[in-house]
């Protein structure tokens, strides 16, 4: 099996630990946290897209902010914007351990109107419009990365490659099919993997050479030289045509002006690494539920790179009754603290810490967010079930699609969402 440094140039340089220290030290991260998730439909009603629980006790934010502290980047702000409570909480509950005494924080950067009467208009304005604040930090370097994708990922080594490169922009890149890609920015690269092109979401992405079929789609994932991002910023503020966003206008600007290096996302075998873009209700249910194999490819037990989040002091999860007919089980599934499974049987399914299934229940290919409670003599089947939901005695969902039509909301690919405002209950949110 070829190696990721013989598939891949920017990974011969071998870097003291001493100086990627330093690198990092000098690096100030923006986690871009302010989007609608709107694909996500009722899930990001109330609450932000890197809000959303994920893996039975995380929020997806907490995968981003783990893999900055794991690569030992510890000066991180959050740019925030739309339906922020909950978001602003978790972090406020979770991430409040950093020392600002010693140069590490996550600070909370909301969307303040600050040079203008507006809300942001682009990932690009929200950087622009905080510029003051990231001045005060002094960075050489700026880690732009997006606060709602799910994986697990080494940022310095990525720094250590654009500072090699003597690049102004490098960007996370992953090989992803064709079709697939159309939905993201595609880079062309030549033999140095300098990028050469980029189209944000194309119709007809351009594959990589020798691989028909497949794109090298961008992660969302920029590091910047300090000097040239103020400069790019500055210039698209300027620009009254832009939409000032990153992948409309200051990647496809800086292609043309500046040293731009894509950074491919491979694993220890040169292969592409995992990540996901959770964005829709059917990827989101995918991704939950890809975590129930033997051996997923995300690995949420990875001592050596932890995935941090806050939980609250739950009991441990509870299987009642051993009858033939009244068993507590689950199979192939993920379930948190706080859970009682009483009776009854889940299978190849995520369940959220302190939900409750009644007797006679079965739960099939499901993810059940916190504080659920499913009846007795119940059966779900590839839902994805809001968080305080009361599910009523007897009640199926995910056999018959058009009669859940009539109360939830159903995908293309047959899966359903279920909340408490489709079911006339008290809406979460006042919790969440």
């Amino acid at each position: 099996m070829t190696s990721s440094k013989e598939q891949h140039h920017l990974y011969k340089y071998y870097v003291e630990p001493q100086a990627v220290s330093d690198l990092t030290r000098r690096t100030l991260v923006l986690v871009l946290a302010g989007g609608e998730g709107s694909r996500l439909k009722n899930l990001t009603k109330w609450r932000a897209k890197p809000a959303v629980p994920f893996g039975g006790k995380y929020r997806i934010i907490d995968f981003a902010l783990s893999n900055c502290i794991n690569s030992g980047l510890r000066r991180i702000g959050v740019l925030t914007q739309y339906k922020s409570h909950s978001l602003i909480r978790h972090l406020q509950r979770a991430w409040g351990f950093m020392r600002p005494e010693i140069g590490e924080f996550v600070e909370i950067i909301p969307a303040q109107q600050r040079l203008r009467p507006e809300w942001y208009q682009g990932t690009a304005d929200a950087i622009y419009q905080n510029l003051d604040i990231v001045y005060r930090h002094e960075p050489d370097y700026v880690l732009v990365l997006g606060g709602d994708h799910i994986y697990t990922m080494n940022y310095a080594k990525m720094l250590a490659a654009h500072v090699q490169a003597e690049a102004e922009l490098t960007i996370g890149c992953i090989e992803a099919p064709a079709d697939e890609a159309k939905a993201f920015g595609v880079m062309s690269v030549d033999e140095d993997y300098r990028i050469t092109r980029f189209a944000e979401k194309p119709a007809d992405p351009e594959c990589i050479p020798g691989k028909p079929g497949i794109a090298l789609a961008s992660m969302g994932i920029y590091i910047f030289s300090m000097e040239f991002l103020t400069k790019a910023l500055i210039q698209d503020a300027e620009n009254e045509a832009s939409a000032h966003d990153f992948g409309k206008d200051i990647i496809p600007a800086a292609i043309e002006n500046a040293k731009s290096i894509a950074y491919p996302f491979l694993n220890n075998l040169g292969e592409p690494a995992y990540w996901r873009d959770v964005g829709s209700l059917y990827s989101y249910w995918k991704a939950n539920i890809e975590l129930c194999d033997i051996e997923p490819e995300l690995n949420l037990y990875e001592r050596d790179w932890p995935i941090w989040t806050y939980q609250a002091q739950s009991p441990p999860a509870k299987f009642a009754f051993d009858d033939e007919e009244r068993r507590g089980q689950a199979i192939d599934s993920l379930v948190a603290g706080g859970c009682i499974i009483s009776g009854a049987k889940v299978k190849r399914s995520v369940i959220f810490f302190n939900t409750q299934i009644e007797t006679g229940s079965y739960v099939k290919e499901s993810v059940i967010l916190p504080k659920v409670r499913i009846g007795r003599n119940c059966k779900l089947t590839r839902c994805v079930v809001d968080k305080g939901t009361v599910i009523p005695d007897g009640m199926e969902i995910g056999t018959d699609p058009d009669e859940d039509r009539k109360r939830f909301l159903v995908t293309d690919e047959g899966i359903t969402l279920v909340t408490p405002g489709m079911m006339n209950q008290r809406l979460h949110y006042e919790r969440d």
